[in-house]
Parts: C-alpha cells; structure tokens; sequence
C-alpha cells in the first residue's frame, strides 16, 4: 500500500512497521531490502518491546482460561414461593409492587402501574424483569436498591406516612428497602388511602392559609413549593420554576 502511494508522492511517504518481540536482526533487513525494490522513500521499523514504554501494549493472559461471556445462568424458579405486596403511590397513579422469595432469599419482583398494555405498565414490567433476572444471577439486594433509590422526576409524592417518592424507580427502590427491613416499615395495601399530598404545615412568618389546592413537592428535595410571582419556589433548599 506504501508503494502504491509512494508512486505518485515526490516527497517521502513513511510508514511504521510493528514487527514482534522475537524479531531478529535478518527479519529488519530483509524489511528494508524490500521496501527498496519498491521504490520507497521513507520507512520506520519497531520492534515490540524494544522500549520502556510503548503506545500499544498487548497483555498476555496469566495462565488459567478467561470466563467465557454468557456462562452465568439465574436459578430456576420454584413451583411455591412467597412475598408481599406493597404499595407505593407515584405521580404515575398507585403502584404495586410485589416481593417474592425462595429459600435463598429474594427471588422475583412484580411490578403493576396502570392498564394492561399501556406505555407505563411496559416499562414497569421490563424494570421487574430485569430486577428478578438481577437477583436469581445472584446481585444483592442492596446493590439494586443502590441504583434505583433516588431517582427523581418532575413530580415527587408523599405517601401517607409521610415518606417522599420521587419517581416509580425511586418507589421500587424504597419498597426493596421496606420489605427486607420489615417490621413497622412495611405498610402492605393499606384500605384507607389519603390524599396524594397533604397539606404543608406553614412555617412561621407564612401564616397564608392553604387553599384547599394540592401541593406541588419539590423535585430536588421533596419540600412543598411555595408560588410566588409567576414562579414555584422552595423554601428548604432554593429550587425556583417558573411558569
């Protein structure tokens, strides 16, 4: 390719050589006599390892075979398992996420938010899948609540105890975290819902009474925004919209 280069180039066109470690001396020469007959200007050979350091390094397994990619395989499911289901509410409607486990611990997740065949209900399942398919592969738990908890959205919700949920992923993530504490923490399909937010307790020097209206939460922070002058305003940590 050089050559077929160098033939219509006056000046030199050079090119590096990689030749490997066990190179010798009669395989550099043999190298340039060929570049010659060809009618090359220019040429560099480099030798692998010749230097301290190199820009291309190619590390050498150290004994042993490498895992092959795919080889690890989830437990099969159980024909009995058992679990809970909690319910968590979202700025998406009431989520339902059921816990289940075997004797290894826990095992499957079900997620349910909106209709059959709606775009929420998709992506709630695909979330289920992918975190039961995490846990029978052996992932702990905690490494998934890890990454689910606190995720937020554009809508935070209070629940009835009070507890902030920024986003269903957040929801999920705080419903794991309940079921393996258990006790007190585990509030299961309560049959008396309340209000989706709650009405803030003003703070002193906002004596405003509230108006009946449900409170926008702060998407940072989960505060009860305040609108002032066109915009929304929090005042426990500075976060402003405006409309």
């Amino acid at each position: 390719i050089q050559a077929a280069f160098q033939k219509y180039v006056d000046n030199a066109v050079s090119k590096t050589i990689n030749m490997p470690n066990e190179a010798k001396i009669e395989d550099v020469a043999t190298v340039y006599k060929e570049a010659y007959k060809l009618g090359l200007k220019g040429l560099t050979v480099y030798r692998d390892g010749s230097r301290q350091e190199q820009v291309i390094k190619v590390a050498k397994s150290e004994g042993g075979e490498r895992r092959k990619p795919g080889t690890l395989a989830p437990r099969p499911r159980p024909n009995i398992t058992r679990g809970k289901t909690i319910k968590m509410v979202t700025e998406m409607g009431n989520c339902y996420i059921t816990i289940n486990e075997d004797e290894y611990g826990l095992f499957e997740v079900f997620i349910h938010l909106g209709k059959s065949g709606s775009s929420a209900m998709a992506f709630t399942e695909a979330i289920g899948r992918l975190i039961s398919l995490a846990l029978r592969s052996g992932v702990s738990p905690q490494e998934i609540i890890k990454q689910l908890k606190g995720i937020k959205s554009s809508t935070p919700t209070r629940q009835d105890t009070g507890e902030v949920v920024f986003s269903v992923p957040d929801a999920i993530g705080k419903a794991l975290e309940k079921y393996l504490k258990g006790g007190e923490q585990l509030e299961l399909l309560p049959s008396k819902s309340r209000s989706l937010m709650f009405k803030p307790i003003l703070k002193p020097g906002n004596e405003k009474e509230d108006s009946g209206r449900e409170q926008d939460l702060c998407p940072e922070c989960g505060g009860v925004l305040v609108h002032q002058e066109g915009c929304y305003i929090c005042m426990d940590c500075g976060y402003s919209k405006c409309e």
